[in-house]
């Protein structure tokens, strides 16, 4: 028994003649705008809150987001658990289980306590995460992915912007506390995962899926830029926003204005960046990313090295942001290039490979931080020059046979 059987099934192609708000279009950008709503206003309170509530440093922030990020590396068990249950199904299991973690993240603020609620929410965020890739690449067409995975970055970004300016608003002027914050955020995705389990019927997609690991030789480029991707974002996203509080003194209605700011950029940019990958392809737009990157790294460091202020470090974080909002350029290079049955299982197989650095790396970094803070953005910064040096090996024209710009020098295996 596959749990989801016991809903009605519909087809891609008769799903789409249906009212806009039933069609499987709808309920992704349902899905990317429950997300945001527990994942953004947990990492807009979390800094502050585990150095309030537990008095962490580098070192413990550092183990808290190493333990964050072992389901991604486990997220290759999503190919096992839809042998039992469909993708949609799972996505909104996971969706739950962020949630619900979320809601509870105030009552145990402890080391301990914080980390395993931690665990239990990355869980639901990196499953989701996994499947809900699957299933844009699966229902979306590839003419319109780029331009349809930019308009769900922004409704994302929105649903963020709407969490992160209730926070500024309401946070010093309501005197709301962390627990309330968190059980109210938590609570409305669990009730929008509910509501989408309900009213959608299960959209079958017109190639069924491999419920085994697949590992090609031919994706061998993907997988590299994801595992560079996996290891330059943790640095980003542990230690960006940590130094706007540790060194400049940042509060929760500040840290959330740099995080608000960065998703109005978001909502305004991503569906113009789709428009040009779409236009000018992945490898240029991926090439500007990851260039913009570079720069923004070593500026971070300067910060530390040179003494720079508090006014660059807050401009720096909304470009490093923007910049690895062009990231779904992955996403549609992977369509291009891959055998339709394989997309789910990659896309497990991709999200595990981008995690592995994921695992270790902010624990030692943790190490390195309370030492050589400019240390750490000097490697993220050779890390971006690494996916550059990658990124330039993507075809003007990628696709199956055409992986890599050495395929045409090259009899590149079918496996």
């Amino acid at each position: 028994m596959i749990l989801g059987d016991n809903i009605r099934r519909v087809g891609l192609e008769e799903a789409n003649k249906f009212p806009f708000w039933r069609q499987p279009i709808f309920f992704l950008y349902l899905m990317a705008f429950a997300m945001p709503i527990a994942f953004s206003t947990w990492s807009a309170l979390l800094n502050n809150f585990v150095i309030e509530a537990a008095g962490f440093t580098g070192v413990e922030i550092g183990w808290l987001h190493s333990i964050r990020e072992i389901p991604g590396f486990l997220a290759i068990g999503v190919i096992f658990l839809i042998i039992f249950v469909r993708e949609q199904v799972l996505g909104l299991i996971s969706l739950i289980l962020l949630g619900g973690a979320t809601a509870l993240t105030a009552q145990f603020p402890e080391f301990q306590g914080i980390m395993i609620l931690t665990l239990l929410s990355s869980i639901g965020f990196h499953y989701y995460e996994t499947v809900n890739q699957s299933l844009q690449l699966q229902w979306i067409d590839k003419a319109k992915a780029p331009q349809m995975l930019g308009w769900i970055t922004a409704v994302g970004s929105f649903a963020s912007l709407l969490a992160y300016g209730l926070l500024v608003l309401t946070w010093k002027t309501l005197g709301l506390s962390y627990n309330f914050v968190y059980m109210v955020s938590g609570g409305i995705t669990v009730a929008i995962a509910l509501y989408c389990f309900f009213a959608f019927p299960q959209f079958e997609a017109p190639n069924p899926q491999l419920k085994t690991m697949v590992l090609r030789r031919r994706y061998w480029l993907y997988y590299a830029l994801q595992f560079m991707s996996g290891a330059r974002r943790q640095i980003f996203l542990v230690f960006a926003a940590f130094m706007m509080v540790e060194r400049f003194g940042f509060e929760v209605h500040e840290v959330t204005s740099l995080f608000l700011i960065n998703y109005v950029a978001n909502m305004i940019f991503a569906p113009l960046i789709g428009r040009a990958i779409g236009r000018y392809g992945e490898r240029n737009m991926l090439t500007i990313e990851y260039v913009g990157l570079t720069l923004v790294f070593l500026a971070y460091g300067g910060i530390y090295y040179f003494g720079w202020g508090v006014v660059l470090g807050a401009v720096l974080y909304v470009l490093n942001h923007l910049f690895f909002s062009m990231a779904f350029a992955l996403k549609t290079y992977f369509q291009k290039i891959a055998d339709p049955g394989d997309i789910a299982p990659t896309a497990a197989v991709a999200f595990t490979i981008n995690h592995i650095a994921a695992v270790f790396l902010p624990a030692l970094l943790g190490y390195l931080w309370v030492t050589s803070q400019t240390g750490v953005f000097v490697l993220a910064a050779a890390m971006a020059i690494t996916s550059l040096i990658l990124a330039l090996m993507i075809p003007r024209n990628p696709e199956k046979g055409n992986e890599t710009i050495f395929s045409r020098f090259v009899a590149t295996p079918a496996e």
